[in-house]
């Protein structure tokens, strides 16, 4: 016989993964309606947004080194993802990380702030992370402009020498 609110033939022990789905700040609402949706629509779209007032600030901050770090416009980046140049570098096999990085600032670039989605905002500082640690580098001595330094950063949205 099972145990009082056990399934007939179930097990009385839970075996696989719940979730509860509860708001981390009660009094910071993190989830908004965007997309034009209104209360009586099943279909709404909703986008979680920063939680607390840190994970906000990592987005001021990111946002922020982004503009400066990002230096190339959509257009140039993707003049620059179609030519050789730009897929004879980066690692990788196919495609390089580099190229798919820049093919993902061209999607990042082409939206608002507002719509920006947790994805979005840790490829920004990935591609912050990365413009930095390669332009402290400095490059080549000889022949920056043609370099494969400077190619692999454009590819992440960068002309060093802008």
């Amino acid at each position: 016989m099972e145990s009082p609110g056990t399934a007939p033939g179930s097990d009385p022990l839970i075996t696989g993964a719940f979730i509860a789905i509860v708001r981390a700040n009660p009094n910071t609402p993190n989830i908004k309606r965007r997309g034009g949706a209104d209360k009586g629509n099943p279909a709404a779209v909703f986008q979680v947004h920063p939680e607390t007032e840190d994970d906000m600030a990592d987005h001021d901050e990111t946002w922020s080194e982004w503009q400066d770090l990002v230096n190339m416009t959509p257009a140039a980046l993707k003049k620059w993802l179609d030519t050789d140049e730009s897929k004879s570098v980066g690692a990788g096999e196919g495609e390089s990380v580099g190229h798919q990085s820049g093919r993902h600032i061209l999607r990042i670039k082409d939206k608002k702030k507002a719509d920006l989605t947790e994805d979005d905002w840790s490829h920004m500082a990935k591609v912050v992370g990365y413009i930095k640690r390669h332009t402290a580098q400095g490059g080549p001595k000889s022949d920056k402009e043609h370099s494969a330094w400077r190619y692999s950063l454009m590819n992440w949205g960068h002309d060093p020498l802008k």
